[in-house]
């Protein structure tokens, strides 16, 4: 199999920017803290996009090793990020820079790809001039974004970043073919979680370039770290949840593997609550969290075994655990997070997830990825709702110190570079 071979879908328009004016910086003489800014919406679509490519293309990856029926599909949808991110840097810069950013960012995914045909083809030369290309890669794709930032982005700084992207993904694929799944997946989480300090880094450093398009807001205040980090948790679960179902209709033999990710991933959100609300609504949580992917696996199950009787079974206990989920976060936001909205909510990640995987049973491959991405997608909105309702609920642990006017920092870098853990924003 040729694994270079990439279907092209066409390209749907992606929409960045709010219209709206959000006023964390202007309105207000206590500058009430929000998620929903110009700037943080920036630095959420860099957070989707970015934490997407690497999820897909260790899936991606993996499917090559496989030969796997889905390959084309899987690759397709890796294309597809590929494409909106270019539409993301374009948005910016320019349809010049986006297209630059695209065919660099294109030929980096095929270097992956020729280390995975070098895998296949047991060529230890051909994976070692993929990695040699992938270095190349590196150097030139951090001089491009450090001048298309005017050097607010340090191309040192952000090559050993790279570097770590890169070892991240090879990391995962290599532990995949040598049969190491628990260390694979570990691997592929850090890949996700890496992607989330480059959207930071990089959506900071654009909106101190462009301080007038971002209405002179901040993509890294508290209440936007906290977006962030529910963005990450919960699409992360999405695509978690939907590869450990393909592994379980399989029989993979990395199935156990997948779940104990999952499992990791269900641990990390419930700290999250209870950083929050403390140890009794974090264990609440993790208790309705870890049974609602325990009927998605009933789900699975009764689909191996065509019971039907079972899958309805398991769609009654999804629907029950959304609304006694809905009624239990309505409640420890004190009516921030209203019960209904979020119950709509929980009945499309159902109907995404079950969709993606009744999709790829059937050998729908197509609509399995599309569905898989709306389900991942879906859950930004949910990592928006929940966080907004959160600060709405204690402004005062999200408060950020501004002054009454945002300084014009796109003629000059600040004195102290901002360390971002990713890139060295100056």
């Amino acid at each position: 199999m040729d694994f270079k071979k990439l279907a092209v879908i066409p390209m749907a328009a992606l929409l960045v920017f709010s219209n709206a004016g959000y006023a964390q910086a202007h309105d207000g003489e206590e500058h009430t803290p929000t998620v929903e800014t110009e700037a943080a919406d920036l630095r959420s679509t860099l957070d989707h996009l970015l934490s997407e490519h690497a999820f897909l293309a260790v899936e991606t990856m993996r499917k090559g090793a496989d030969g796997a029926e889905d390959f084309d599909q899987s690759a397709a949808a890796l294309e597809q990020n590929t494409m909106e991110l270019s539409d993301t840097i374009a948005s910016v810069y320019g349809e010049e820079a986006g297209q630059q950013f695209e065919e660099m960012w294109s030929s980096h995914i095929g270097y992956f790809v020729d280390y995975v045909n070098g895998t296949a083809e047991g060529d230890e030369a051909m994976k070692e001039e993929a990695l040699n290309q992938l270095s190349q890669y590196r150097d030139d794709f951090s001089k491009f974004l450090e001048t298309a930032t005017e050097e607010r982005v340090d191309a040192e700084g952000l090559a050993e970043g790279l570097q770590m992207h890169v070892d991240q993904l090879i990391g995962a694929f290599d532990a995949y073919v040598m049969g190491d799944y628990e260390t694979a997946y570990m691997y592929e989480r850090e890949a996700i979680g890496h992607m989330y300090m480059v959207s930071k880094g990089l959506s900071t450093a654009i909106a101190d370039q462009f301080p007038d398009q971002f209405n002179n807001t901040d993509p890294a205040t508290p209440a936007a770290d906290l977006r962030s980090n529910l963005n990450h948790l919960f699409s992360e679960h999405a695509g978690l949840a939907a590869v450990a179902m393909q592994n379980g209709i399989d029989g993979s033999e990395d199935f156990e593997a997948s779940t104990m990710a999952l499992e990791a991933n269900t641990e990390d959100l419930a700290a999250a609550v209870t950083d929050v609300y403390g140890e009794e609504a974090g264990q609440q949580f993790k208790t309705m969290w870890s049974e609602h992917i325990g009927y998605f696996v009933d789900y699975v199950n009764a689909t191996a075994e065509e019971d039907t009787a079972a899958q309805e079974e398991a769609m009654n206990n999804l629907q029950m655990y959304k609304e006694e989920f809905s009624k239990f976060m309505e409640t420890a936001t004190e009516g921030n997070l209203p019960a209904e909205d979020l119950s709509e909510g929980l009945q499309m990640h159902v109907e995404q997830l079950i969709g993606t995987f009744d999709a790829y049973a059937s050998g729908d491959y197509e609509t399995a990825y599309t569905e898989l991405r709306e389900a991942i997608a879906h859950m930004f909105m949910t990592g928006k709702g929940l966080s907004g309702a959160i600060v709405m609920q204690l402004p005062d642990q999200f408060m950020s110190e501004m002054p009454e006017e945002m300084p014009n920092t796109a003629l000059a870098p600040p004195a102290k570079p901002v360390e971002t853990g990713y890139y060295q924003v100056q």
